[in-house]
């Protein structure tokens, strides 16, 4: 059959694998597509990367397989993005900052590689926040740029993996990797219509979903983890069923949920979101949902003894260490403090320099971080939950500083707030206590702004974390397209 190009960019990455498994559509004729609306959308700042001749080559080569080699692909000629500090063999990985500008790894992070032995195909490098040490993606270094909102250019698309976001919202791509720290695949997937995950990572052994030491340039081992963004849950789950080798979905029904809204994650949100969230939640009540109210009294008091302590300390640590061990052109934290582009990246490294809270890391690692993660599992015991639901960010996206890289923003005409801080109140908590979280979208703002909704779920639950999702978004439906 022919294909049209808007035919080619509605496809999911579900649809895309299965029109090219049973050649229905060439890889060849798809990437170049993609390639093509990359190009065309360079302005978006999405991409640090744009592998042409790699992307062409592979798609080529899969086309050359015969019809049941192709079939046997669970990613079939599946164009995705990388963010540019997870490790690509032939690729540039540069973590957005200028020290590491042109550094090409000798092989790929896991994870991608699993991808890759699937069918997929690296369609480029997505930008992101410098180092991943903010939540907006303005990046000030001249190689990257600042990535910008496909609903409105002149808005954040959130952050750190702004750049995934932007390509899967903007149909450059339908899936890509991010990676997560505090919220940095789950909040640009909130402000940009999409759907992102952050698997399980418990205490960094079995519990950890996604393995990738020494392959993603870091903040925090105890925190970080590669994670999807995709624009619904049933291709976030084929991407985290190839990286992980975990079978189909068991889908759930609705009336049989008991979801809990923690009171703290639903406070001080900016009106034009809260309308949002809320019909959501009437529209998932009458579709069987039960909700219950929950109370977390001490969830943001310990997430605060434990967020910067972990972060920063660990910071400290490990980014030296993936330095040595894929033989950077640096070495030192000093090197690429040296060169940071933007403002406020730049003061975050001044502090970890100085290793400011090396005292607090052994308490917050050892005795606040497990009564956070005590809480969490105790809540969702006492109350029969299956997963917690609350808005993912308090605001929908804001106009991007393209002077400072992050600035300070208001809820309703309030004081101002730290922009981080504003955006990563709801995300961090789960982040920290190592936990699977899922935002999906809730639906478009009166003023056509994405707003999204996450799920948490106890730790290891993220396969039925993701058969919920995939019930949730039945109801609440697909967002537009951005107008490009």
């Amino acid at each position: 059959m022919t294909w049209t190009v808007d035919e080619q960019l509605a496809l999911t990455a579900t649809e895309a694998v299965v029109a090219i498994q049973s050649g229905r559509l060439t890889a060849t004729e798809y990437i170049a597509t993609l390639l093509a609306r990359a190009a065309a959308l360079s302005t978006l700042n999405a991409l640090t990367v744009l592998n042409m001749e790699g992307a062409l080559a592979a798609a080529q080569r899969l086309d050359a397989l015969t019809p049941a080699e192709r079939a046997a692909l669970p990613l079939a000629g599946l164009p995705i993005v990388v963010k540019d500090n997870i490790n690509t063999q032939g690729l540039m990985t540069s973590a957005g900052t200028p020290a590491l500008e042109g550094f090409v790894p000798r092989e790929n992070a896991p994870t991608v590689q699993r991808l890759l032995d699937a069918g997929a195909i690296v369609l480029g490098k997505a930008n992101m926040h410098e180092l991943a040490f903010g939540i907006t993606s303005t990046n000030l270094a001249a190689h990257a740029g600042p990535v910008r909102n496909p609903y409105d250019p002149g808005l954040i698309p959130g952050g750190s993996s702004g750049g995934t976001a932007v390509a899967v919202a903007a149909r450059i791509v339908p899936a890509g990797l991010g990676t997560d720290t505090g919220g940095s695949a789950r909040i640009p997937a909130a402000l940009t219509g999409t759907t992102g995950f952050r698997p399980s990572v418990g205490d960094g052994g079995a519990e950890r979903r996604y393995h990738d030491p020494h392959a993603v340039v870091p903040i925090s081992h105890t925190r970080d983890t590669v994670g999807p963004i995709a624009r619904n849950v049933t291709d976030i789950a084929l991407l985290d069923g190839v990286v992980t080798g975990a079978g189909p979905l068991t889908a759930v029904t609705l009336n049989s949920l008991r979801i809990g809204l923690p009171a703290q994650l639903w406070e001080g949100l900016d009106d034009a979101l809260e309308d949002v969230v809320r019909a959501a939640l009437t529209q998932l009540e009458a579709a069987g949902v039960t909700f219950v109210q929950v109370e977390m009294d001490e969830l943001l008091d310990l997430n605060r003894k434990v967020a910067s302590a972990v972060a920063i300390h660990e910071a400290y640590e490990d980014i030296p260490a993936w330095l040595v061990a894929n033989d950077a052109p640096v070495k030192t934290l000093a090197e690429i403090a040296a060169r940071i582009a933007s403002p406020d990246v730049r003061r975050i490294f001044d502090a970890i320099i100085e290793d400011p809270l090396a005292q607090q890391y052994q308490s917050a690692l050892t005795v606040w971080r497990p009564q956070l993660q005590q809480l969490y599992a105790q809540t969702f015991a006492a109350q029969q939950l299956d997963a917690l639901l609350f808005p993912t960010t308090r605001l929908a996206a804001v106009p991007i500083d393209d002077l400072a890289g992050s600035s300070a923003v208001s809820i309703n005409g309030g004081a101002p707030i730290d922009e981080m801080d504003a955006y990563l109140h709801n995300t961090d908590p789960a982040s920290n206590a190592g936990i699977p979280g899922l935002s999906l979208p809730a639906g478009l703002t009166a003023e056509g702004l994405p707003v999204g909704l996450e799920l948490d779920g106890p730790l290891g639950s993220d396969r039925r974390l993701l058969a919920i999702g995939v019930a949730f978004e039945k109801v609440l439906g697909a967002l537009p397209a951005p107008t490009l």
